[in-house]
């Protein structure tokens, strides 16, 4: 999938590498382009004015043929066409499960680097294009606050996070949300209508509540339906979709997409192959692509907690 700041990424990488003396190619559409050999030399003005747009100029594709041996071995042969020896591969799980097979199986050196809105990777404290996302939730939270109140309406916000909680946290305190469900942590329908009413017997004129997509209760239409079980208010459902996903990147995630290319060249060359190139604490952090999908980014529980009080 894409995610905002992949081409600040893509720019970074490009500049870096030729600044340092080497020849760097851009693969379109991911593995499909490296197995068709869509594969074209880039130079420096091949990343010109890129840095401030979505998406990414590379394109993407889900690929089952890179699934299959055979698949990998026709995308190693296109690399040895253009005498490619090493991949900076820009993407989440999926994307770094299929690197790790690729250079465990062909000789071929590999690093990952961390883009996907849900920042659900192991390993550094902030993916590209995650702020992005937060930030376009953000707006859409603040829009339909104008909205809820003028309606006395209580607003159930579905945002992305099919396995992770983080933009649902990160929109749900920035907005000011009456409750936060997300996948980490159990969600008590009972207990989530008895808080909301509470607040409406203090004059609280409308409720927002912020819903993972990938919450264990449901997803905030099955959730609408629990709650109406027990109350008979009117509630409203916005699923904010896949505009999350799309828009400019946000200049955090500009300047950490640009790091990241940046040091992702520098572990090339410095022979380093089959990890993750994270930021944590500010720092650069090398993790084996495996842990990548085998351990847990857990969400830091003060966050749940600063939520749950600020919520009262």
């Amino acid at each position: 999938g894409d995610s905002p700041g992949m081409n600040a990424c893509v720019r970074s990488v490009v500049r870096t590498a030729i600044y340092h003396g080497n020849r760097v190619f851009g693969i379109k559409r991911g593995y499909q382009g490296m197995i068709d050999n869509d594969i074209e030399e880039m130079h420096l003005d091949s990343v010109g004015g890129i840095i401030k747009l979505g998406g990414t100029i590379l394109y993407t594709a889900r690929c089952r043929e890179f699934l299959k041996k055979e698949g990998r071995e026709k995308a190693f042969k296109s690399l040895k066409k253009n005498k490619i020896d090493s991949l900076i591969v820009i993407g989440g799980d999926g994307s770094f499960r299929g690197l790790y097979d690729f250079i465990n199986e062909f000789s071929i050196q590999g690093i990952g680097v961390p883009g996907t809105i849900d920042n659900d990777l192991y390993g550094t404290d902030y993916t590209i294009g995650f702020d992005t996302a937060v930030n376009t939730a953000l707006e859409a939270i603040d829009r339909i606050r104008d909205t809820a109140q003028s309606h006395n309406r209580l607003f159930l916000i579905e945002v992305m996070g099919r396995h992770s909680g983080y933009i649902a946290v990160y929109t749900g305190i920035g907005g000011g949300a009456e409750d936060i469900l997300i996948p980490e942590t159990l969600t008590d329908i009972k207990g989530l209508t008895e808080k909301l009413k509470k607040g409406h017997k203090r004059g609280k004129k409308s409720s927002i509540v912020i819903v993972a997509e990938g919450d264990e209760a449901g997803n905030a239409f099955e959730i609408k339906k629990k709650i109406e079980k027990l109350v008979n208010w009117e509630i409203r459902v916005s699923v904010i979709g896949h505009v999350q996903r799309g828009g400019n990147p946000t200049a955090l995630d500009r300047l950490l997409a640009s790091r990241m290319g940046y040091e992702s060249v520098l572990a090339i060359m410095k022979g380093q192959s089959g990890k993750m190139l994270g930021i944590v604490n500010d720092q650069v952090n090398l993790v084996l692509l495996k842990d990548t999908w085998t351990k847990k980014k857990k969400i830091h529980p003060s966050y749940i907690k600063l939520a749950e009080i600020l919520a009262t």
